[in-house]
């Protein structure tokens, strides 16, 4: 009843058949028919004289690296999109420059609570910007009061009582804001302090059956795509839906596109900006195994064992990334593993090594260049010769091996103390199972068919080249 109430006397309002004097009348009626709640008083009669002189960009062109005052008479305006009717968003209003296709979008920091009574979601508002200050942060453009920390001015909140020196309901009809509908595979910066609708997302695994927010604190829920592709929700709180679930399915979320510290996220207005009605995503794959990979070097250099390296080999000619790869070492003759490189993170180029070195600034200095990968001393890339390596996929699979596990190597084929292992140019995939013909073997005993020839760096090996 107070709802209808209120919408019939702001329509007549903005027609111009009541008065200001009967609206402010109203306003105290109506706010003193709400038991514990407290409002700001404002004047809500709209302005039909402002006339934006200024447009986003040239705003934005004001800020130059610090906080500043802005002292012309410049006016924006915009449509407000954020709404604090759920509790979601505190002392701000969000708006940007058309109903539709935005490109621009602004935030006014002001104390001022139920401020969606004065500016609902699509109302026109115009903002006098002497006098206001202007701020930015990570892409984010802020306006409002100052306030200083450690000497240092930084945007904050308008006071209530000024509040409508500035900020001006316009006479315009209320419209509907038209989200664009982007992914995450897009340029999002180009979205900032806006609206703007994601499809097909989901709350990641592990936090659904947690709440929206924990109890009086600001809580970042974690979205993510068909593409494991992911973006934050922040969600007060205080807010009303604090407490409700986070639902479980896939589908659309509308919210106001934020960044901070390089990471992006969402500000939602009340939970009926998120549709989630589908199914969640099936499993995404971005592991993979391959018999492409192989082992193509090991160096134990009789001079200089800062020198040491493993080299890989990608014999396909498309690139691989070894996300869940690793090199495990069995020292001497152990069965169990002694030392472990997880190879997460890095690619193979097509037709290209891939060189690890447990002394990256050594192997530098000897080589020179940098290795791919550095490590520490003692990994599985510092072996003395007589130890055995593996290297596994991310399903646990042994893919390709040197030496034999639970063998030392001392006196054995697979010996390469003071030494290097090559594996011939004509091996092209990997082998599980270790078959001497298929590597050339130098060390310093020439024990069991291989070369009795110790290795000298740099001059006897030759990373990065297969």
């Amino acid at each position: 009843m107070i709802k209808k109430l209120w919408a019939t006397v702001v329509c007549i309002a903005r027609s111009g058949i009541i008065r200001h004097g009967l609206v402010v009348l109203f306003s105290v009626l109506l706010f003193s028919c709400i038991k514990n709640r407290k409002f700001d008083a404002l004047d809500i009669t709209c302005n039909e004289a402002l006339v934006a002189n200024i447009s986003y960009q040239e705003v934005k062109n004001l800020y130059t690296d610090q906080t500043i005052q802005i002292q012309e008479d410049f006016i924006i305006e915009g449509y407000v999109i954020s709404s604090d009717k759920a509790g979601n968003f505190f002392s701000v209003l969000h708006f940007q420059d058309k109903l539709m296709n935005a490109s621009e979008g602004f935030q006014i920091e002001i104390d001022l609570r139920d401020s969606h009574l004065f500016y609902p979601v699509g109302s026109k508002i115009a903002i006098k910007l002497k006098g206001l200050y202007l701020g930015q942060s990570k892409g984010i453009y802020k306006i409002g009061g100052v306030f200083s920390s450690f000497g240092n001015l930084s945007v904050g909140r308008l006071p209530a009582s000024i509040v409508q020196e500035h900020l001006f309901l316009l006479c315009d009809p209320i419209g509907t804001i038209n989200a664009p509908m982007i992914t995450l595979q897009e340029p999002l910066d180009n979205f900032l302090n806006t609206l703007v609708q994601f499809n097909n997302m989901e709350f990641i695994e592990e936090e659904l059956g947690e709440t929206y927010a924990v109890s009086a604190e600001a809580t970042l829920r974690i979205l993510k795509d068909c593409e494991d592709k992911t973006l934050g929700l922040q969600n007060s709180g205080y807010s009303d839906f604090q407490n409700e679930t986070l639902p479980e399915g896939n589908g659309s979320i509308t919210g106001i596109l934020q960044k901070e510290n390089d990471d992006y996220f969402l500000l939602i207005r009340d939970l009926e900006d998120i549709i989630f009605e589908n199914e969640r995503c099936p499993p995404f794959v971005d592991e993979f195994t391959s018999t492409n990979i192989l082992i193509s070097e090991i160096a134990d250099p009789n001079n200089n064992l800062g020198a040491r390296f493993i080299e890989l080999y990608n014999s396909s000619t498309e690139s691989f990334s070894l996300k869940g790869w690793s090199l495990r070492r069995y020292t001497n003759a152990n069965t169990t593993i002694g030392s472990i490189i997880d190879l997460t993170g890095h690619v193979i180029a097509a037709e290209s090594t891939f060189v690890i070195s447990p002394n990256a600034s050594e192997f530098e200095i000897v080589y020179g260049f940098a290795p791919d990968l550095s490590v520490g001393t003692g990994s599985a890339a510092d072996s003395n010769g007589d130890d055995n390596i593996e290297l596994v996929d991310p399903f646990g699979v042994v893919i390709d091996v040197f030496g034999i596990v639970g063998e030392d190597g001392t006196g054995t084929n697979h010996e390469f103390e003071d030494g290097r292992v090559v594996r011939n140019a004509s091996i092209t995939q990997s082998n599980a199972i270790y078959s001497f013909s298929e590597w050339q073997i130098y060390n310093d005993s020439g024990a069991a068919g291989t070369i009795n020839l110790p290795q000298n760096a740099p001059e006897d090996f030759n990373p990065s080249i297969r």
